[in-house]
């Protein structure tokens, strides 16, 4: 298993994955596989070509990307010290075998590195109890509940906010 960030040659394999994931789990993300299916890979090549505050890792496995995460720093002033885990999806056949665990290390390894960042966030749907496991495992903490925060087929999703200070 490698994980490393992505590039503009990855943005084909980025795409796919990322729509899997919107069809497999459209309860989890705030993007819909409705209205990311019209996005191309060109989108993509464009974000890996030029990291400057998104970074996108992925998990390979013999070539096949297998696990996405990005990490993307605030751009506002008064918030630039913070980041945000997001996008990030393992394919169920690679779960439990700590694919997610090192993507996110990744990406709190990559957030050490960039100037004046002191905590990351992210938000992760309150059923999703592995997701939430994981994440308290690399020391994010609950800090707030989100009720009703996703809606998708008349069906509602708490949303639980959790931060990790560096």
């Amino acid at each position: 298993m490698e994980i490393k960030q992505l590039e503009p040659k990855d943005a084909m394999q980025y795409r796919s994955l990322r729509l899997e994931a919107l069809q497999n789990s459209p309860d989890s993300f705030a993007s819909s596989y409705e209205e990311e299916k019209e996005q191309t890979a060109e989108k993509y090549k464009i974000r890996f070509a030029a990291p400057t505050n998104t970074f996108t890792f992925g998990a390979f496995d013999d070539n096949q990307l297998v696990g996405v995460v990005t990490l993307i720093r605030e751009q506002l002033m008064k918030l630039n010290h913070r980041a945000s885990i997001v996008a990030m999806y393992t394919k169920p056949a690679k779960r439990g075998c700590g694919v997610g665990k090192a993507l996110l290390n990744k990406a709190i390894k990559k957030a050490y590195t960039l100037e004046g960042i002191e905590q990351i966030y992210l938000t992760v749907v309150s059923t999703n109890v592995p997701a939430k496991k994981m994440y308290a495992s690399c020391g994010f903490e609950v800090y707030g509940l989100e009720k009703r925060a996703l809606k998708y087929n008349n069906t509602y999703y708490d949303e639980e906010h959790m931060v990790l200070f560096l």
